[in-house]
Order: C-alpha cells, then structure tokens, then sequence
C-alpha cells in the first residue's frame, strides 16, 4: 500500500462508535451511529456494530483505520451491500456470477473481466470503485463527521452530488474532541 500510496482508503468495516459509547463492549451505550441512521432511512440494510460478530470486525477496523490515518492516508468507512443497492446492482446474495457481470457492467476491467473473483474480493472492488468515484466527484458522505463518516455512491437516479462549502474527507477516522458537535448533518452530499 505505501508503494501504490492511493488517494483515499475505503474500509469494509465500521470506523468508529455510536457517540455515548465508551467502548464496544459497553452494554448500556448506544447502539447506532448518525450513519447508521442515515441508512435506515435510505432504507438500506445493515448490521448494528453491537451485534455479535460486528463487533470484532468493529474493533478490527478502528484499530486498522488509525495506523493508516497515522501513515497518512485518508480513511473512510464504506458498505458494499448499500452501495451495490444504491448503484442498483445484485449483492453477492444473488449470486457471485451476477454481482461480477454488474461490476463490469460499470467498465470495470482487471481481474473483474480476467478470473472469477470471491465475494469478498467482489465487494473490495466494489468500495474501492466507490472510492474511485468519490474522487472523481461523485459520492455522498453520510453521518456526523465527529461521530464518523461513511461513503456511498450516488444513488443512480440522482443528479451529481454538491458537497456543502468546507467539508472535506479528514484523514482522521476516529473523532477527536476538538470536533464540532454543534452540527450534525445527516447527509452531505460531494462534488
């Protein structure tokens, strides 16, 4: 990763923890973050970070996210299965074969054209063409950014997303206490 040094890293994992949460194991704290209501009400299924297994992948992923973050690079966290449903394209639940003939359907080339990828390989194309496009500016950035960010795809049927004067992608995933939380927008939208 240091030699290719990409712009942006998306993460297949939850990046941070519900404000009010101490820590992963903390029973009493809440169990969702502004992200995570965000997908709710996209309407987009997922699991909470508190349930069983998320929980290890949560802790995985936060501790992953900041040895990039202190490396340099910028780190979000991404869902392929909401943005499989945002591009309009079959989760791997489908079937492995339709998910990969959608993903080349998007021109994407590489070992989607050459081999038969796994499913989690075919998710990793997917966030990691979502990152792509962020870059090319298209996206949407949901959540609270002193709670922690996620990255989607523009849904397909809308127009190209602005990104509110100001904000931009921080390479710290985990939020620090010099964060605002006067503002909590919901949804941001980018260039």
């Amino acid at each position: 990763m240091t030699a290719a040094r990409p712009s942006l890293v998306v993460i297949d994992a939850p990046l941070s923890l519900p404000r009010g949460r101490k820590t992963i194991d903390d029973r009493s704290g809440p169990h969702l973050r502004e992200c995570d209501r965000e997908l709710l009400r996209l309407r987009l299924p997922f699991f909470p970070l508190t349930l069983g297994p998320m929980r290890i992948l949560t802790v995985r992923g936060m501790r992953l996210a900041a040895q990039l973050s202190r490396r340099g690079f910028d780190v979000v966290e991404g869902y392929p299965g909401g943005s499989q449903d945002l591009l309009g394209i079959p989760r791997k639940k489908a079937g492995v074969a339709r998910l990969q003939r959608a993903l080349r359907s998007l021109g994407l080339g590489g070992d989607v054209v050459r081999r038969e990828l796994t499913h989690d390989e075919l998710d990793a194309v997917t966030i990691a063409w979502v990152g792509w496009t962020f870059r090319q500016g298209k996206g949407i950035l949901i959540g609270d950014p002193s709670e922690g960010l996620m990255l989607l795809p523009e849904p397909r049927t809308s127009q190209k997303a602005r990104e509110p004067e100001g904000e931009r992608l921080r390479s710290n995933p985990v939020p620090t206490a010099a964060a605002s939380r006067a503002s909590r927008p919901r949804r941001r939208r980018v260039r």
